[in-house]
């Protein structure tokens, strides 16, 4: 006697519903993780409703899809390295700077598809890195892969890279993914070698992969902090070539949010 005709209702003695052991095992081979673990609820349930066929396969089919989207998510995100997870949605766009306008565009992550850039100036607490971060958790979520890191991070990186010739490889890994953030550029000034590397690195990227960049040094003054003038101008030349440019500006916030919080107490 099978399996199935030893326990035709797919329910075991102890009354949890299961499936016969030899579709628990196609299941188990095939990888089909949340289809074997809801499978025998959805059919018992199918039997009472006296669901089609059609509509017992799709059930099965979108807890699969939805739970391998889910995973894929959570992938990407660990993948992308943010050191903290902010989104569009905690950005009080109505205190900010930012057009309401030029931030619902950017939510679209249109200029993503397009291989387009971004560049968000202005002085420190004024929404750069939420917007950059809260627009690169939107993109995750909406399937494309992204890397965040520092300058400091970027141009470490590649002088390790020097150390070991793999360089080309180091910027080749990078642009695996579909939106790079570069934060806090000119946090700290770069030399020659550095300044080099950061060409290579936005030269690679030039019209194949979107740069969104945030910095509070103006595009005229990139040159106080980059040694070679001729290497910032073709640095800026490739990032600003087909980018959204937002000046952001007004009080910190984290200076505002310290003050609020220093009048309640």
């Amino acid at each position: 006697m099978t399996s199935t005709q030893q326990n035709p209702t797919g329910v075991a003695p102890h009354g949890v519903a299961q499936l016969p052991a030899d579709l628990d095992s196609g299941l188990r081979r095939l990888k089909l993780a949340t289809i074997r673990a809801s499978a025998a609820e959805v059919l018992l349930t199918a039997k009472a409703q006296r669901w089609s066929p059609e509509e017992v396969l799709r059930t099965l089919v979108e807890a699969e899809i939805a739970a391998r989207d889910a995973a894929n998510t959570a992938r990407r995100l660990k993948a992308a390295a943010f050191p903290v997870l902010k989104t569009l949605d905690t950005f009080d766009v109505a205190a900010s700077s930012i057009a309401r306008a030029t931030f619902d565009h950017l939510a679209t992550l249109e200029w993503v598809r397009t291989q387009s850039n971004l560049a968000l100036i202005g002085p420190p607490g004024t929404g750069k890195s939420h917007t950059l971060i809260g627009l690169g958790v939107a993109a995750v979520h909406a399937g494309y892969r992204v890397g965040y890191f520092t300058t400091a991070d970027l141009v470490d990186s590649r002088y390790r890279g020097l150390a070991d010739n793999t360089v080309g490889k180091v910027i080749d890994t990078l642009l695996r993914n579909d939106l790079l953030i570069c934060d806090e550029i000119a946090f700290a000034p770069l030399d020659d070698t550095g300044t080099q590397l950061l060409f290579r690195f936005v030269a690679a990227a030039y019209e194949r992969r979107s740069l969104a960049v945030a910095s509070h040094w103006a595009f005229d003054q990139w040159g106080r902090f980059l040694p070679e003038h001729t290497t910032a101008a073709s640095i800026l030349d490739r990032l600003l070539h087909h980018a959204a440019i937002v000046i952001t500006s007004g009080e910190s916030f984290r200076i505002r949010e310290s003050q609020l919080g220093q009048s309640r107490r």
